[in-house]
């Protein structure tokens, strides 16, 4: 793999890890703040349960996505993370879609995870 390319891929690797770690901490640890956030936005409300779960799953393939590879234990998880978190934002768009919002942020965060996604498994191979 290329210098650039394995560059562009790490950067890639860490803006998604940072995004992710935000959101998921936010839905996590800030539920009022982030229920409120959403309302504001006319966006639907989800419950606590989802948030938490969300949350969670954010963080863990926030962490996922850089840590494997970054401290080499089982380096072939970070692709895997990567494919968990453009399955979070595929199921993003789809509610915002059906409650006639546009998605542009969740749908960066895809294009972004499927290129670390192919990217690195290409590499692992």
């Amino acid at each position: 793999m290329s210098i650039p390319l394995n560059l562009a891929l790490w950067a890639a690797q860490g803006l998604l890890a940072l995004a992710f770690i935000g959101a998921g901490a936010f839905k996590l640890l800030a539920y009022e703040k982030y229920a409120a956030m959403v309302v504001k936005q006319g966006s639907m409300a989800v419950t606590r349960g989802l948030a938490a779960f969300i949350g969670a799953a954010e963080i863990a393939g926030g962490l996922g996505v850089v840590l494997p590879m970054a401290i080499n234990v089982a380096p072939a998880l970070s692709p895997w993370a990567a494919v968990g978190l453009a399955t979070i934002m595929l199921l993003a768009i789809g509610y915002h879609m059906r409650g006639h919002e546009s998605a542009p942020a969740p749908t960066v965060l895809l294009l972004v995870a499927v290129f670390v996604a192919i990217s690195r498994f290409s590499y692992l191979a």
